[in-house]
């Protein structure tokens, strides 16, 4: 419990650290799937913006999931504007909590990149997006291994 607290609010402090892109400002909302919890996003410019998620992973042992990503948006690829097309670059944290089982012998951390992909849609004249992504991630702590996140999620903006 003491570890997620200290990753709540490195997160937290991080987020207040950076410049909000001021016409989309800082979304706060959640996400479902894998993972699934909170999510904020920080616009940092018009076509950049920085996405984070503390949440709860589901695969394997349970675990508690910390991710910032660094995300560029493509609103001409699809056509509208309002339905941007993101990829990006991050890091993903793992903290997997329960017993481990005699052939589990990872580590109780991961740490890993991630490359999120994905398609949102901004609702006009409503400070509301919701998005779906995927997340191909290459842990390289406590060994390399390939996982993927998926999931859908909604963000009211400030």
């Amino acid at each position: 419990m003491k570890k997620l607290l200290i990753a709540i609010s490195v997160l937290g402090f991080s987020m207040a650290a950076m410049p909000a892109y001021a016409e989309r400002g800082v979304g706060v909302g959640v996400i479902i799937g894998e993972p699934t919890g909170l999510s904020a996003k920080v616009w940092t410019s018009p076509s950049t913006a920085v996405a984070l998620a503390a949440a709860w992973s589901f695969s394997g042992r349970d675990a508690v999931h910390f991710h910032a990503d660094y995300l560029l948006h493509n609103f001409k690829l699809l056509g509208p504007p309002e339905l941007p097309v993101y990829y990006g670059l991050g890091s993903r944290l793992k903290l997997r909590g329960g017993k481990r089982s005699d052939d589990d012998d990872d580590g109780d951390i991961l740490l890993g990149v991630r490359v999120p992909v994905g398609i949102a849609y901004h609702f006009p004249g409503a400070p509301i997006d919701i998005f779906v992504e995927i997340a191909p991630i290459l842990d390289l702590v406590p060994d390399t291994d390939f996982s993927l996140n998926a999931a859908l999620g909604a963000r009211f903006y400030f």
